[in-house]
Parts: structure tokens; sequence; C-alpha cells
């Protein structure tokens, strides 16, 4: 008897703080109210309210439950029925090149030769007598007939002001005469490693077009920005991406000083946008990071630098992509690679030793299969027990034509496509030209590599493309152009789910940042980051979506997009 009433004694003691009167809830800093929170948790997928304290989330659930949180300095925001998401995620993007674009001469939406030429010579007739004119942008698919513009063509709207505008993939550019002879190339000038000097068939001399690592030869003359330049740019860059709704961007490759200038302006406290940082390699940045050079949650939490981009091929618009079989429609080409494959294979295995992250562009078919090997030999000659970083995470950037065989191979090696739903939409329009329909069967494959296990984050490219988070999401789902259009050989059956374009947007990337405790979901002890639209795209129709406008955009609580 007595055994048993202590039993019951200890019993109680042990249940007690279940049944005593619930403490209240602390005070939140802000409650979200009044809307639909997709949470992209599985099992919990909406609600109606967040509460936010400490730039973390202390609560998710009903507007009644959220009133617990209110106390008498909380900020209260009615979301008046709009619909809040985990904080979208650009996996693929370059900041500066987008505040560029909008600082320069952008070429972006021209739809014929004509159109592009009346652009440049508006420009040049505000230019100063032998001023460079710069610009970003153009791109021929739409152009009838849909060719390369040449010096000849630009040499008619400027022919004293030196001109260098590059093509919106950034693989490519074009020059005018006046530009061909500062930088003194003529029909006898060898092309480089990784590049091409377009030439005339009939002549030999330059048509003015420079592709991949043949650009360089141009680059050096063109007037060099300044701090102040890189810093506006900068700005307007981030400006542009929280009023979209992008939460954080990883920056796909850029030099020490841009690093260092990133961080300036962070300590300004003129950045509120989260940047997951890639450096270019191989060079001095990629070596710094190599040394312990790594930044991780710096900056207040918002600025990570971890990760080395390399490049293994071009662009397949502009045929620098390598392809194991040649062009359908330039049969003498297979491409090129831009790196030789040993450099990239010295710095996998240099930064797997490190526990530093490889991201590397590949586009074609040959160079996903060549990138997959090398980061398969690395991972051999570099065992986990030597690695710092037992589980490196290493992505493929674009991966957007792969080999039917090549496909399983991204679970098999743990690697992460980092793909562009928007290049789909674009490219197919001259794909087709480019690759013939056979090869299309691998081709922005999406729904394949999910199906496999893989993680796709998703991103825009830009400013090679728009750089939208709705237009991403919409191609994804709906693997149409904007017009509704889809082509031949196109595969609907690769578009994926809501579901799974949101997790592209969301989780998948934090995953790829090695932040998935941390973002990529909404629920307690997260990041408070939300991206707050105007419309449900979960539910609305297709074409309805790439309308839909970013209301508010939160970055760890705060608010630093809104619309009104």
């Amino acid at each position: 008897m007595l055994r048993k009433f202590f039993a019951l004694f200890l019993i109680s003691i042990w249940f007690a703080p279940v049944f005593a009167t619930a403490k209240p809830a602390q005070p939140a800093d802000s409650i979200f109210l009044n809307g639909t929170v997709y949470t992209a948790v599985d099992g919990k997928p909406k609600a109606e309210a967040v509460a936010v304290r400490n730039g973390r989330i202390v609560f998710v659930g009903s507007n009644a439950e959220a009133q617990k949180f209110k106390g008498a300095r909380t900020k209260v925001v009615d979301l008046a029925g709009k619909f809040l998401f985990p904080g979208f995620t650009d996996a693929h993007c370059h900041i500066f090149g987008i505040g560029q674009r909008e600082l320069t001469l952008n070429l972006e939406g021209t739809k014929t030769l004509d159109e592009f030429l009346a652009r440049v010579k508006a420009r040049v007739a505000q230019a100063k007598p032998g001023e460079w004119i710069v610009g970003r942008g153009w791109i021929e698919t739409f152009w009838t007939p849909p060719v390369f513009p040449t010096r000849q063509d630009l040499d008619t709207v400027a022919p004293n002001n030196p001109v260098c505008l590059q093509r919106a993939d950034g693989h490519a550019l074009v020059v005018n005469s006046a530009a061909l002879k500062i930088v003194g190339v003529d029909k006898s000038t060898p092309n480089p490693y990784g590049g091409e000097i377009l030439r005339d068939k009939t002549t030999g001399e330059p048509t003015g077009m420079f592709i991949d690592q043949a650009q360089g030869r141009v680059g050096m003359f063109l007037p060099k920005p300044t701090d102040e330049d890189g810093a506006k740019a900068l700005e307007v860059g981030v400006k542009r991406e929280l009023s979209l709704g992008w939460v954080q961007v990883q920056n796909a490759g850029c030099s020490i000083p841009e690093i260092e200038l990133i961080q300036k302006l962070y300590r300004e406290g003129k950045l509120k946008i989260r940047i997951y940082n890639a450096v270019s390699g191989p060079g001095p940045a990629a070596d710094r990071l190599l040394k312990g050079g790594t930044v991780i949650g710096g900056e207040g939490g918002r600025f990570t630098m971890r990760t080395i981009k390399l490049y293994m091929d071009g662009a397949l618009g502009s045929r620098g992509a390598a392809l194991l079989e040649p062009y359908a429609d330039q049969t003498d080409s297979k491409g090129l690679f831009v790196l030789k494959p040993e450099e990239i294979q010295t710095v996998c295995v240099a930064a797997l030793k490190a526990g530093v992250q490889i991201e590397t562009h590949a586009i074609g078919d040959r160079a996903n299969r060549q990138v997959l090997d090398i980061y398969e030999q690395a991972f051999a000659a570099v065992p986990p027990s030597q690695r710092k970083v037992k589980e490196p995470r290493w992505r493929i950037e674009h991966a957007q034509i792969i080999a039917p065989a090549d496909l399983p191979r991204f679970v098999k090696l743990g690697v992460i496509p980092s793909m562009q739903p928007s290049h789909a939409i674009g490219d197919l329009h001259f794909a087709l030209r480019r690759l013939g329909v056979e090869r299309l069967a691998g081709a922005y494959a999406w729904k394949t590599l999910l199906e496999s296990g893989a993680k796709i984050c998703a991103g825009s490219d830009a400013p090679v493309e728009r750089g939208e988070p709705m237009i991403e999401f919409y191609a994804a789902v709906a693997r149409k152009d904007l017009n509704g259009f889809s082509g031949e050989g196109w595969h609907p059956e690769q578009a994926v789910s809501r579901a799974e374009a949101l997790r592209m947007l969301t989780l998948y990337p934090a995953i790829a940042a090695f932040e998935e405790k941390e973002r990529g979901t909404i629920e307690p002890g997260k990041l408070a980051d939300f991206t707050i639209l105007t419309a449900d795209i979960m539910t609305i129709a297709e074409a309805e979506i790439p309308k839909t406008t970013c209301a508010m955009t939160v970055v760890g609580g705060e608010i630093v997009f809104s619309a009104n």
C-alpha cells in the first residue's frame, strides 16, 4: 500500500506542469496576422499567423493563438488576406551585374536588330567624343534572322565611339571597329584557350563577336569602375532584389575588391539582404578561401562565403556550351571548355581538404559529364576521413543539358543541381535548333532529377534573365514561355508541382547553403525570413502567376521592403 502511495506521489509531481495553469507567452516583437501562411513543412502546410521575437519565429498557427504573443510593444502587421511564404532565395545570380544592368545601357527586350541599334544610337548621342559605350542584355533569338550582330552593324550608329555590348548570357560580346582598333585584334590574332574570336568565313576578318574567354581581350581596355561605381551598382541591385521578394541571393562568383565592398556596405548598414557568396576561381580570391578565408554567418548572420565558383564551358545560345556531339546548326563545333579539366581537378582536391564548397558552371552534356567525373575523382582522392566537411554539397550551376545516363549520378555523388527555370522558357525558342529533338530528352530535366532524389536549388541567373521570383516559379510549374507557348519536344512532363517549385525556391537553396536548420521553412526556431505576395500562387491560374507582385519582404523579422 505504501509503495502504491509513493508511486502515485511521484506521478503527481512528474505531471504537475502539464495540469498547471499555463504561463502567458512572452510577448513577441511582431505578429503577422490575417493571412494565409504557407510553411513548406510536411504535415503542417498552412497557418494563419506568425509571431517573431529577436529575429526568429516563435509561433506559427491560428490568429486567435497568436494573440497570446501580443504585448504592449508588439508590432501587429495585418496581412489583410495576403499570402506569406518562407523567404525566397535566388540560388544563382550576379548581384553586381544586376545593379550594373540598371545603371548602364540596358539592351534587355530588344526584339529586332533595328531596335538594338536604335538604343545604341541614342546612347552615343549622349556620349562625349571617344567615350566608351558599354551595355548588356541583347539576345538575337527573336531577331529576323536570329544571327549575331556585327561590328559593321554597330559602325552605322557608332562610327567613332568604341562600343562593347555583352550578350544577355554574359558569355559573348560584340564590339565595333573603333573598339577592335583599340584592343588590337585583327585576322592574325589567335584564339585563346576556352574562347573564340568569330571571323568572316570569306575574309578571315573579325566580325566583332568575342566568345567566352576571348572576352578578356576586350575587358582589359574597358574603363575600370571605381569603388563608388561598384557600391552604387551593389546598392541598386540589392534594392531591386528586396522589392521582388528575394530575402537571400547566392552570388555566383566575385573578386576580392567586390568581397571587400560587400562587407563595407554591410558594416555601413546599407545592405539588408542575405548574401551567400561564391568567389571566382581559380585565382587570388579562391586561394584566399582555401587558406582559411571562409566566412560563415558574418555581418550579423547575413553574409556567408564558403564557395568557389568555377567554369567548365560557355553558353548554349552563343554555342560555347560543350556538347558530346556537334551542334545541330553548326556541325563543325562541339563547343568548348573554358578551363582545363586538370585545373578544376586541382582546385577540387584542395577544396575538399579545406572544407570549401565547389560550384561549377556546366551547361552542355559534355561539360556536365566532365564535371561529374572530376567531382567523382576528387571524392575518391579525398575520402571522408580526410575532409574538413564530411558532406561537401558540391553543386553544378545550370545543369541544363544532361545525357540521360548521367542524370542518376547527381544523387549517387551527392551533387546538387543548381538550375534556373527561366532558362527553359527562354531557351525553348532556339534550343531545338542548337541540339535537335533527341538531346532535348535530357534538357532542363527538373522532374527526373527530383524523382531521383536530387534537391534542385532554383535561381534566376540575373542579369542573364530578368531575375523575378514569380517568373522562376511560373517557369517551373508551366514549362511554357510567358505567352503560354511550348515548343516541339519540350517535354511538358518535366514541369514540377507547385509544392516542388516552392521548395526549389526556399528549402532546397537553404540545403545547398548548409542552412536548412536556420531557413527554408516557416517553423519555430528558424529565422523570420518571409516573402509576402499579393496572390495565392499555389492555387491561381498559371497565367496569373507572373502578374503576382511582392507586397512585403521580411529579413530576420525586419520589414526591409513594403509596397505600401
